[in-house]
C-alpha cells in the first residue's frame, strides 16, 4: 500500500467507521504545531506504530531537521528490526541505528522491575551522544496518552533525560495512533504491540542472550504456526504461552498444541503451558508488589 501524508484522510475504500473524527484530527493538528516548534529533533524510533507514527509526522512536518533513531538491541527481535528499517526507508525516513548495551550492566540483566528503567537510561543516553554529535537540539519518543495508566519505569528515565513526548501532549491514545496511522495508508497501523524481548522473562530471573534468543525462536515459532497475537512468557524451563482470546480455539484443537509443544521444546523449552487467560500485555507485572505498581512511571 502506497504512503500517503499522515494529514491526508482515508480513501473511500477504507471503513468509515475507521476514519479521524473530529477530536483525533484536532488532536493531530496539535501534534503537527508541537513538532513544529521542535528544530533538530530526534525520535527513539522501534517500528512500533507509536514511534513509526511520530517518527513519520516528524518528518513530514520538519522534513531532514529530523533524525529516526533505532537501537539494535539484544532485546530487539531480528523481525522487528527488519520492519521497522523497511517502513522507515519506505518513507524515506532520515535514520541512524546505534548499538546499546544494557545487557552488559548488572543493574539490567538482574531483571528487577526497573529493568526498563535501565534499558531506556541506555537509549537515552546513547542519543543524547549522537545528539552532541550531529548538532540536534531535542529528543523525543513515542509515549503515548494510554501508556501513564501501566507501569512504565522508562518514563522515569524519560523525565530524567527530558526526552520529550509529544503524542501524550496532543492526548493522542493508541486508538487515536492507529486510527491516524491507517488513514496515512501505513501498513503497520494494526500490527500488535511488540514490546522488548526482555519483557517475556519473570522478574527476578537474570536475562541473557541465550534467554532473548530462547524467547525470540519460540515466538517466531507461534508466528509461523499462524499466531497473530501472543506472549511466550519465559519461566525457565517452563513457557507460559499467552494467546489472544479470538485465537483460543484454534489453539485449543489437539493438533495444535501437539505442534506449540514440539515448536518450543526445539526452542529449549522443557515444559510448555498454555494460559488459559488469554493473552494480556504487561501480565507480569501482575506479580509486582502493590506500593511498586503505584508508581506508574515515576
Amino acid at each position: 500500500m502506497a504512503a500517503q501524508a499522515a494529514g491526508n484522510l482515508p480513501d473511500e475504500s477504507a471503513h468509515r467507521s475507521e476514519t479521524p473524527g473530529p477530536e483525533t484530527i484536532a488532536k493531530l493538528r496539535a501534534l503537527e504545531a508541537r513538532l513544529a516548534t521542535l528544530d533538530r529533533l530526534m525520535v527513539a524510533y522501534s517500528g512500533g506504530v507509536d514511534s513509526a507514527f511520530l517518527g513519520a509526522t516528524a518528518h513530514r512536518v520538519l522534513g531532514d531537521r529530523m533524525l529516526a533513531v533505532l537501537a539494535d538491541s539484544p532485546s530487539l527481535a531480528r523481525r522487528d528490526m527488519e520492519q521497522a528499517i523497511v517502513f522507515a526507508q519506505s518513507l524515506g525516513l532520515p535514520l541512524r541505528v546505534i548499538q546499546t548495551e544494557e545487557l552488559s550492566k548488572p543493574e539490567y540483566s538482574r531483571n528487577d522491575a526497573n529493568r526498563c528503567f535501565h534499558c531506556k537510561t541506555e537509549l537515552f543516553t546513547g542519543m543524547e551522544a549522537l545528539r552532541a554529535e550531529m548538532g540536534f537540539f531535542h529528543i523525543a519518543y513515542g509515549m503515548n496518552a494510554d501508556d501513564t495508566r501501566d507501569y512504565r519505569p522508562g518514563q522515569r528515565a524519560a523525565k530524567e533525560h527530558e526526552v520529550l513526548a509529544p503524542l501524550a501532549e496532543a492526548g493522542m491514545t493508541k486508538a487515536d495512533v492507529r486510527i491516524l496511522s491507517r488513514a496515512a495508508g501505513y501498513e503497520l497501523w494494526d500490527r500488535p504491540a511488540a514490546p522488548c524481548l526482555s519483557s517475556r522473562v519473570e522478574y527476578g530471573r537474570a536475562v541473557t542472550r541465550e534467554v532473548l534468543s530462547q524467547v525470540e525462536q519460540a515466538e517466531e515459532s507461534m508466528r509461523q504456526l499462524g499466531f497473530r497475537e501472543f506472549r511466550v512468557r519465559h519461566h525457565g524451563e517452563l513457557a507460559r504461552v499467552e494467546v489472544a482470546r479470538s485465537e483460543m480455539p484454534k489453539a485449543l484443537a489437539m493438533e495444535t498444541l501437539d505442534a506449540i509443544t514440539a515448536a518450543l521444546r526445539k526452542a529449549g523449552y522443557q515444559y510448555v503451558t498454555l494460559d488459559t487467560a488469554g493473552f494480556r500485555s504487561g501480565s507480569l507485572n501482575a506479580l509486582l508488589p502493590a506500593d511498586v505498581l503505584l508508581r506508574r512511571g515515576a
